[in-house]
Parts: C-alpha cells; structure tokens; sequence
C-alpha cells in the first residue's frame, strides 16, 4: 500500500518509541547539543564566527538555507548564519533541516537522528543513541517552534517537545521508502511521502493526490505544504513537479537536461513560489520565490536539503567580495591582435569565451592566466536557430529552433573553455545586447536567452548569470524575466547606487540579485587600433 488517509487515532505511542522502527525497550537519551558549530562547507554569509547568538537583523524577504551531508551551512538572501557542523566528525550524514519560527535559528538532523541546534533552536530530543530499523529521512518543526517531528524511511515518526503524534506507516509495508515529511500550518497533522510519490496524510492533514499509482522518469525526493496547508508539491530528482489540491503549478525541470539530481524543494513564505536545489547546491526559483544564489561550484560533500527562511535582502554568493572592482574583456584586449589586458591590481576578471556562431577568443587562455582567482566567463550571444539540440524542454519553447540555438552555442562555448584548458568551474555570464543582431521576435530571443541557460547549468555549473544594459534587455526579450544573478551594464557614475535600485528603476530585468555592475573610469584608457578607449570597470555589489 502506497498511500494511507487515516482518520486521528486515539492511541499515543509512549515518547521516544513513536515508531515501529525503533527496537522495544529502548531508551531515549539526550543527544548533546551543539551550542555552536565549526563552519566547515563556506557559508556564504556574514556571521561567519557560527555563534549561537543570533545577529540583530531585519527580515524582509522570504529567503532560504541549503544543508550539505557534513552539515556545512549555506544562508542566502540575507537569512542567518548560526553555525554548522561542517568541520565536525559525524557517527552519520545530515539528511535535513529546518529553521525556527523568527529564523533566528535552525535544526539539523542526521540519519541516525541525532538533533543538531544553532542560534534560538532549542533541542527537544534525538534518535541518537538508539538503534533504528530504517535510517531517518527528515524532519519538520511545529508552528511555535517548540517541538519537532522526525520521520523514517520506514514512514515511523518520532514527535517532540509540542509536537504530537498523529499515526506513522512504520507498521505498514510499503511499495518504496518514505523520503520526506511535511506539517500542517496548525501542527496537528503532517504528510509523508514515499519515493514513488505516494503520500499518507494524518491529523487533519489533508489527502489531495498523489503520484503512487504512477510511473516516474525519476524518484520523488521531497515535498513541501501550500500556504494554507489545502495542497503541497513535491519534486523528482529530475526537477519534475507535482502539484495537488490548491498548490498551483509553477514551473519545473522535469524536461532540461540535468547534470546533477535535485534533492530538496520548499515553497516561499507567500506559498506563491518554490524553490528547489540539487546535489551540488545549484538552487533553481519558480513563481514569486526570488533567487538569492547557489552555494560555490566545489563542494567538500553534496547538498541534500534546504529550508525556507526570513532574510533581509542581502546577496552574499557573489564570486567576488562585495565592493571590489576589476575588468571584463575580449579578444579586443588581446595583446597578439594589437590590444592590451587592463592595469593590476584587480579582483574582478570576467572574460569573453566566444560570441556564439563566431570563433573561440584567441587570447581565452592567456587572458583566463590574467583574471587568475578572479575568473568568471562569458558568452556574447547572437541570435540563430538550429533545428535540434540536446534540451527536450526547447520543444515547448515559444520558437523551438531559438531555444536549440541557445542550448548548442552554451554547450560549445563550454566545450571551447574545456579545449583552452580554462577552468570551466566558474560563475558563467550570458551577454544580451546590440538589438541588431537579435531576431524582431521578443518570444523567440527569449527562448534564446533560455535555451542558453539550460545548456550551462545542464554542464553543471551552480552559476549562470545575464549580463546586460537595463535599458536593452526589454526591447530585446520582453517581458521575459528568468531567475538567475544580473551583471548590469550602468555607465553611472557610482555603481555602488546601481547595485541597490536598478530593479526599481527598470522593473523588467532577470529577477535575480545584481552581483556586478559594469561602468567606464577614464582613470584607467588603453589604445586600440589608433583610438584611446576606456576599459570596461567592473564593481561586485
């Protein structure tokens, strides 16, 4: 039986032996708390002591976390950093996590159930120490944060502190393991669900679908509530979504070439998004949910969860430390073609691989030696059309022909970076500009533009941002918007301004945070060809 709605039993099992899958005549003992951890994994945040103080903020977006085997912590948009246990020996891997009510704190469970807490999370109980049938799976907290639920991947649960216990499939045999769990926004019921998509719901968790009687491309690996707990979705490790009840669908995966599987999705704090990350932490946002960026492209041990926070707004998974300055160019600063490579020092160097449809830069690799740790790339993209391409997913597109295009000029521009012995394992950037050498059709650059996304994450990178001028990027894709970092090409006279309004100033722009803004500083000319030209500045925000 893959999927159960039973009605509130009566029956409480005694604390601590909540689930079958725990041996009789256990005894639960306390897991020692980990007040504070080692940041092991980078985090990409402030607060990188790891102290179990929370750091005075306000939150103001919806933001989140991703967690990585070793427990190494990752906060984006701004949300905290408390503390992991990325440089501490583990008996077992993490499998989850889940941050408390203000966000001033998270848990972290590993297989064997032991409870790690950082910042206001407090520590309830843990599996820890008892011996378990079946490896726990995930967890989730109750809506005051004063208690939490674990889950088997034989379905048992073991409740918490407040939370109660509503029933388990851990006395069932299932058709495949269960794989994550998901409460209620009252606490009084919570969702289980299996790999093969089966769902049991118990309390007054609601049975809205299910994907158990189906036949998958790829096992079920998460599931996350709608905002009036009336639905949820759940995602495949191909990034296919299913949406029930009133969780409406807003995108997924399932069809764009994956290098990596996904392995967690949760909703944002509206239930009007969702986001989901893979293995390597590459995060990808649908709906209303922002993105705030991906974890770096070299993890020590991959990711396998992610939870929603509060945060306040703040990018920090930039390549490059906020306010530092540097260059991007071309083969126009190729020195054996008559140019000349920018002044040292510089943090920032962006360079161009290729435009698409044209020959390799013949100077990547000796520019590539000059950016040195600084080195992003990227591609300057023409529009054309192909009549197949590696993306299943161009099929749907609004021009099918634009999106292969898009898809083979991001797959040989990587293989080209790979030939020059380039480090490829950077943050890549796609330049749209020159509306001449794009199509009349904003439908069909869009596809363009999008096929071209799919083709660099599908090699699997973390990072694959749009580089353009806020003024061109609507005449050239309309309305258009993909979830990904921007580099803002802003002649301003202060970047720094550029950095925190240009999406309230250009509300159409790719709804990704600005990591760089590009500017001219006349301090800094060079000659080409008889002319003195500026190069081109660049400011990390």
């Amino acid at each position: 039986m893959s999927e159960a709605c039973p009605s509130n039993r009566p029956h409480r099992d005694d604390p601590g032996r909540q689930s079958a899958s725990v041996r009789l005549g256990a005894v639960v003992a306390v897991l020692a708390v980990v007040a504070f951890g080692v940041l092991g994994a980078i985090a990409p945040s402030s607060n990188r002591a790891g102290g179990a103080t929370p750091a005075p903020r306000t939150p103001s977006v919806s933001a989140y976390w991703v967690v990585a085997s070793d427990g190494g912590v990752f906060s984006f948009g701004g949300a905290g950093f408390y503390g992991s246990t990325g440089g501490i020996r583990l008996n077992r891997p993490m499998v989850g996590m889940t941050g408390t009510p203000d966000s001033l704190g998270y848990w972290e469970v590993a297989s064997d159930g032991g409870i790690f807490t950082y910042g206001d999370a407090p520590f309830y109980g843990s599996t820890g120490n008892l011996t378990l049938n079946r490896p726990v799976v995930g967890m989730a907290r109750t809506p005051d944060g004063h208690g939490y639920w674990l889950v088997a991947s034989d379905g048992g649960i073991f409740a918490y502190g407040d939370a109660g216990f509503y029933g388990s499939a851990g006395n069932l045999t299932l058709n495949r393991p269960v794989v994550g769990m998901a409460a209620t926004p009252d606490g009084r019921g919570y969702w289980l669900v299996a790999s093969d998509g089966g769902v049991f719901a118990y309390g007054d968790a609601g049975f809205y679908g299910s994907t158990g009687n189906l036949s998958l491309n790829q096992p079920i690996v998460g599931i996350t509530p709608s905002h009036d707990g009336h639905g949820y979705w759940f995602t495949a490790a191909d990034g296919g979504v299913f949406a029930y009840g009133d969780a409406p669908f807003y995108g997924s995966l399932g069809n764009v070439p994956q290098h990596r599987p996904i392995v967690s999705i949760t909703a944002d704090a509206s239930g009007q998004g969702y986001w989901f990350t893979n293995s390597n932490g590459a995060v990808s946002a649908f709906g209303n949910a922002t993105y705030w960026g991906s974890t770096p492209q070299v993890l020590n041990l991959p990711a396998v969860g992610m939870a929603q926070a509060a945060g306040t707004g703040r990018f920090t998974g930039s390549s490059y430390p906020s306010g530092s300055f540097g260059y991007d160019i071309s083969k126009y600063q190729c020195p054996s073609l008559g140019g000349t490579l920018p002044p040292a020092p510089h943090t920032i160097g962006i360079v161009q691989v290729e435009a698409s449809g044209f020959p390799v830069n013949p100077c990547l690799s000796q520019q590539a030696a000059w950016a040195g740790a600084g080195l992003n790339l990227y591609v300057y993209l023409n529009y054309g059309n192909a009549g197949s391409s590696g993306d299943p997913a161009c099929q749907k597109a609004a021009d099918p022909s634009s999106c292969n295009y898009g898809f083979n000029a991001a797959i040989q521009a990587f293989t080209d970076a790979e030939t020059a012995g380039v480090n490829t394992q950077v943050a890549w950037w796609l330049d749209v500009e020159n509306p001449s050498a794009w199509s009349g059709s904003v439908q069909s650059n869009a596809a363009l533009v999008q096929g071209a996304i799919d083709g660099l994450r599908s090699e699997g990178l973390n990072s694959v941002g749009i580089y353009a001028s806020p003024s061109i990027w609507q005449p050239i894709v309309g309305s258009y918007q993909p979830a990904v970092p921007y580099w803002a090409a802003d002649w301003g006279i202060d970047p720094a301004t550029t950095c925190t309004n240009v999406h309230s100033i250009y509300p159409i722009l790719p709804n990704g945070p600005v990591q760089i803004v590009q500017y001219s500083s006349p301090s800094t000319p060079y000659s080409l060809g008889g002319m003195n030209l500026a190069f081109d500045n660049d400011f990390a925000c």
